[in-house]
């Protein structure tokens, strides 16, 4: 219960935010306004996050780490490759189904802002590494370049259609429907990798 309240909290926070910055624009909104607006003090932000620029990723972190904790469950003669859509399955399901009409705000945020550009370009980067690392994790004899290219794929796919169609405002059915798209074409391009295709190991 206590971890449904911290959660609840953070997206309340999250939520706040991003409607204020719609409101009132981004460098005008301040940490005690968003505070405010989500009902907790300023304290209680900085226990949730670093910073107000943070505050604008909240939700790929949280979905970052919904898949970790996903492809950590291991099925019994499940491979690689079903792991992986599996653990991106409900991602997907609360990407195409957050922030609703602010989506496209945190999009607008990232675009124009270039502190907000290089810290998604780093979000991005660790997130193929770490991926491209836990890829290695579940298919030990998976090459290296190839655990990599792997992760690239997957997440550069999620990252470019979800912004496309948060720019341009598509409802969460058809965001849900973009998505399960791309992946499809990341999965049918990785079916040529033989290691991933194999069951896991016990």
């Amino acid at each position: 219960m206590r971890e449904r309240k911290k959660e609840r909290t953070r997206r309340a926070i999250a939520s706040a935010a991003l409607r204020l910055f719609a409101e009132r624009g981004y460098e005008e909104t301040t940490i005690a306004d968003i505070a405010a607006a989500a009902e907790v003090s300023p304290r209680t932000f900085f226990g949730y996050f670093p910073s107000k620029e943070d505050v604008v990723f909240a939700e790929i972190d949280d979905r970052l780490a919904e898949v970790r904790e996903r492809l950590a469950r291991r099925v019994p003669d499940e491979t690689p490759l079903e792991t992986v859509r599996r653990a991106a399955a409900d991602a997907i399901a609360a990407l195409a189904a957050e922030h609703g009409d602010y989506g496209a705000v945190q999009i607008r945020l990232i675009l124009e802002r270039p502190g907000l550009q290089a810290r998604a370009l780093q979000r991005l980067t660790d997130t193929q590494q770490e991926l491209g690392a836990l890829l290695a994790g579940l298919c030990p004899d998976l090459d290296e370049i190839d655990a990599l290219a792997a992760a690239g794929a997957a997440v550069g796919a999620v990252q470019t259609v979800i912004m496309h169609c948060r720019r341009h405002g598509f409802d969460p059915a058809a965001i849900r429907a973009a998505l399960d798209r791309a992946l499809d074409v990341v999965e049918h391009g990785l079916r040529s990798v033989e290691a991933l295709s194999r069951p896991a190991g016990p």
